[in-house]
């Protein structure tokens, strides 16, 4: 099982933050022909992309060209269960990328439209978001 983390970071841990408005950046198509793109502002964690890249695989078997378009980078940090207030903030438990609508997760090539949306679609199932098929313009 290969999880994605980053391999180094600068600052161990983050501050929560905010997610406001359309994604800026990563909102088209880049490498593939058809695109899963996100339609919601939600954290996606490292194990629910690592669920949806092997439903797709599993789904296309030997076809097709994956790529992931999104890195969890975000460290989440979680207290033990029965610790009192104060004492800090906890150890860093799981990585996260923060998802905003238009951010494309995931890119295919090299397979029909159909085994595309059908690929997509378990891989949309294992993830928290609403999530669109779309296809690069100029390809029929």
């Amino acid at each position: 099982m290969s999880i994605l983390i980053p391999k180094k970071v600068k600052h161990r841990k983050m501050f929560r933050g905010r997610s406001k408005g359309k994604s800026q950046k990563g909102n088209t198509i880049a490498f593939g022909t058809f695109a899963l793109k996100g339609m919601e502002t939600r954290w996606v964690t490292a194990r629910q992309i690592e669920a949806a890249r092997r439903g797709i695989i599993r789904y296309l078997k030997k076809g097709g060209k994956l790529w992931i378009r999104i890195f969890p980078d975000k460290p989440v940090t979680t207290k033990g269960g029965e610790v009192g207030m104060g004492g800090g903030k906890g150890k860093v438990d799981h990585y996260v990328v923060p998802m905003k609508p238009g951010r494309i997760i995931f890119e295919l090539a090299g397979i029909s439209e159909e085994m595309a949306r059908e690929a997509f679609s378990v891989a949309s199932d294992k993830l928290p978001i609403k999530t669109k098929f779309i296809i690069r313009e100029g390809t029929e």
